[in-house]
């Protein structure tokens, strides 16, 4: 159950349509006389209160709009004239209801941030050398070695480990338990969430002509951008020799594995268990599904959607939607397998074809 403000902290509606203007976003309130009622956080239209705004994302729930009990519902202009009687509630209108919702939650949570401790855990280990902005938070047991950089407004939560000569940006947030290895560099309004491992060594060895692996020292490092969101779990390892990149406005979800090199365009989000092996680049606003396997050494373009699961083994040159799942088997026996299926659709046309050629044979 999402946490609600106190009265007196909570903002009236024309003070958060205010924030969205700050946004760029021109919401509408139906009734101007609700201007000044307070809201106290955001619900579901199941199960919001009276103190409390929701959104209709999707005529699907227009039922819903009878019975909900929220103070304020931010709908389209097609789902208000959809409505038989004046509903009880505040109406904002707007286009997109979702985004608006996503912007809101953003705002009632900064509220909640505003209201947890500040300053340095006395538990706290920083070396003398680090630059920290003096409006930062660290908290109990972390580490902070030489000189690594915080800036302002970052929190740092429980436990959390920044390596010799990292960078955090501005106004960053690393829940507990994350994990910064050396020479990181971390842009602004940055999120890590718990378990997150930032620039441990890629996954490379040279065979040695005695047999066994000789390691290949990991000498490049992770650049992240701003705006990035990393899940719980995840792990960015840092490159061989150039950096790997986490390009700004990425979102990357839980338990997700990219390897040294790799180069992940602006805006592309990532969902959660997807491996991407070493040097792959993928493009600029692309959505990866859920456990989707990418190999090394690849050229994913801007604009490419690949479907959960899919194993994408070669690179993709053209923007548009990709699936795809293999059963494993013997590597030729799988390689004549993808050649074949590749060909189905002309191999079903030369069978149609075929068919014809037979009927008319038939009918002489």
């Amino acid at each position: 159950m999402p946490v609600l403000l106190s009265a007196e902290q909570a903002p009236t509606l024309e003070q958060l349509l205010s924030f969205l203007q700050t946004q760029g976003l021109q919401a509408q309130l139906v009734d101007q006389t609700a201007a000044s009622i307070k809201i106290q956080g955001i619900g579901s239209l199941q199960n919001a209160g009276g103190t409390e705004i929701s959104f209709l994302s999707n005529p699907q729930w227009r039922t819903q709009l009878t019975t909900c009990q929220a103070a304020a519902v931010i709908m389209t202009a097609a789902d208000y004239q959809s409505l038989s009687d004046k509903p009880p509630y505040a109406v904002v209108l707007f286009e997109q209801p979702y985004l608006m919702y996503a912007l809101l939650a953003q705002w009632f949570d900064q509220s909640r941030i505003q209201t947890l401790p500040t300053g340095i855990h006395p538990t706290a280990v920083i070396d003398p050398s680090a630059s920290i902005a003096d409006d930062v938070h660290i908290g109990p047991h972390c580490v902070i070695e030489a000189h690594v950089t915080i800036g302002a407004g970052s929190r740092i939560g429980a436990g959390c480990v920044i390596g010799n000569a990292s960078s955090l940006g501005k106004n960053a947030l690393l829940h507990a338990g994350v994990k910064i290895y050396h020479q990181i560099q971390i842009a602004d309004r940055v999120i890590l969430h718990s378990g997150c491992v930032i620039g441990a060594d890629g996954f490379g060895f040279a065979p040695h002509p005695e047999g066994g692996w000789a390691k290949i020292a990991q000498i490049g490092s992770v650049r992240i951008g701003n705006d990035v969101e990393i899940g719980a779990n995840t792990t960015v390892d840092r490159g061989a020799l150039d950096d790997t990149v986490i390009a700004d406005g990425v979102k990357l979800d839980n338990q997700i594995m990219v390897g040294h090199n790799v180069h992940i365009g602006t805006q592309t989000a990532i969902a959660a268990c997807v491996g991407i092996a070493g040097s792959t680049q993928i493009g600029a606003r692309c959505i990866v599904g859920g456990a989707a396997m990418i190999s090394g050494h690849l050229q994913i373009c801007d604009d490419v959607q690949i479907s959960g699961g899919t194993a994408v083994t070669s690179s993709i040159k053209k923007p548009g939607r990709y699936s795809g799942v293999y059963p494993y088997a013997e590597h030729k026996d799988w390689q004549y397998n993808a050649a074949v299926i590749s060909q189905l659709s002309q191999l079903r046309k030369r069978v149609r074809d075929l068919e014809r050629h037979d009927q008319k044979q038939k009918h002489k």
